[in-house]
């Protein structure tokens, strides 16, 4: 149908800047911008089927061996972009070092992640790793100097109300142990994000990635040695879920991942990320049977209005003095 020409046309021109200008952050919605909303709504998306396709790849490979595997898959798939980028490698002593330790807790974050999964359902394993937020919100406001106003802690607030609907859901298949495993590794995750975005924040975001994972991979292998399984699954459906899960999840997911804590404050973005159980209730409803209820409707509503309010804006974001101070490069 042709559009008047005239005070409709104006109209509809109108209607659409406004909408343009909502998604960009200029009507009240300060969080992310336009290109880091896309962003992260495509990271959403992969991390939140992730676990369904962890799930399928750890029915024919122990924990340890599977993050092994993902790990030097991932490495591989960077390594072209790593040596492009090779010029923004750190050379001072301090910088690498303070990345060595990011190695070490982000190893440990998906380990916990690949051992608590392995005894729970992939819901259950997506809703207790994603109580990071709340270790990001009590760790980056001493640590970062972020301000902590009324609006975001409310968002805070209703968004893990969100999250324990959905637990609910699924708390009659929970084990003790693997609970308090992913839980650790939730805390472990919420560590390494305050501390790359106090120590690191000037280091690129590939380069970040791809020297965890290149460093991840020794103490990986000397993990995997001692377990009974840690050859490679002659089965194209696990040869399926090891390329989706490495190349989508772990290599472009966790590069957008620092790319965004870099960019934004570290308790936006990861309060936003509460929306990711909701997502991986319904990958896993979809793609493995498990249960999708009333509670998964009502948690996963609650769960957006919390990432709503936790990126309202107040005022045109202006980064603290520590802030700035702490995007500038470390000086060795």
């Amino acid at each position: 149908m042709q559009i008047e020409v005239g005070g409709k046309k104006d109209k509809y021109r109108a209607f659409y800047t406004a909408c343009f200008k909502t998604l960009n952050g200029s009507c009240g919605i300060r969080g992310l911008r336009l290109r880091n909303w896309l962003l992260f709504t495509f990271m959403v998306l992969l991390w939140g089927s992730n676990w369904s396709i962890m799930k399928i790849g750890l029915r024919y490979i122990e924990p340890v061996a599977f993050v092994l595997q993902r790990y030097i898959v991932s490495a591989v798939v960077l390594l072209p972009f790593s040596l492009i980028l090779r010029n923004r490698i750190p050379r001072d002593k301090r910088t690498l070092a303070k990345l060595a330790i990011l190695c070490l807790i982000f190893v440990s974050v998906i380990v916990a992640q690949e051992v608590g999964l392995s005894q729970e359902s992939s819901g259950v394993g997506a809703v207790l790793t994603y109580t990071q937020p709340l270790f990001v919100f009590l760790l980056a406001v001493p640590l970062l100097s972020e301000k902590v106003t009324k609006t975001k802690l409310l968002g805070v607030i209703i968004g893990f109300t969100g999250v324990f609907v959905l637990f609910i859901n699924e708390i009659g298949s929970l084990t003790v142990n693997s609970a308090f495993i992913l839980l650790f590794g939730a805390f472990l995750w919420g560590l390494a994000a305050v501390y790359y975005k106090k120590f690191l924040n000037h280091v690129d975001p590939l380069i970040t990635h791809f020297s965890q994972l290149s460093v991840g991979i020794i103490p990986l292998l000397m993990l995997a040695s001692t377990g009974s399984s840690y050859g490679f699954p002659n089965d194209a459906v696990y040869v399926e879920a090891l390329f989706v899960s490495s190349v989508g999840a772990l290599a472009v997911g966790n590069v957008i991942w620092f790319f965004l804590l870099r960019e934004e404050e570290a308790t936006v973005v990861t309060g936003s990320t509460l929306i990711i159980p909701a997502v991986a209730l319904f990958f896993g409803w979809r793609l493995l049977g498990e249960n999708f209820s009333l509670y998964s409707l009502l948690g996963s509503g609650l769960t957006l209005i919390g990432v709503y309010l936790l990126n309202i804006r107040r005022k045109s974001y202006q980064p603290s003095a520590n802030q700035s101070k702490q995007t500038q490069p470390i000086q060795p």
